[in-house]
């Protein structure tokens, strides 16, 4: 089994206030969610008006076709043009018994 993760960090430039954030980043999340049937949640920049931290886990047996996945959810954020990815951070993990 392997564990595909990836931590992406977003900066929202037409955000004004925590609400209006977390209305992008609820958004984002639930389009990801619903698109790539992928968990998402934000893991840090919490407090940050035009910052956010998501964090995407997918798991799979095939590494090519996870991190490739991963890649098509970072465009997919990119192209819904309400945040830009300013990092991202993507991690294997093999798990054997």
């Amino acid at each position: 089994m392997i564990i595909a993760a990836a931590m992406i960090t977003l900066v929202i430039p037409e955000s004004n206030s925590l609400k209006g954030k977390r209305r992008v980043v609820k958004s984002l999340i639930e389009r990801v969610r619903h698109k790539f049937d992928a968990a998402v949640a934000e893991v840090g920049d919490n407090d940050l008006w035009q910052k956010a931290r998501i964090g995407v886990a997918l798991v799979g047996n095939d590494s090519q076709l996870l991190n490739s996945r991963l890649q098509q959810i970072m465009k997919f954020m990119e192209n819904q043009y309400l945040a830009e990815i300013i990092d991202s951070q993507v991690e294997l993990c093999y798990l054997e018994k």
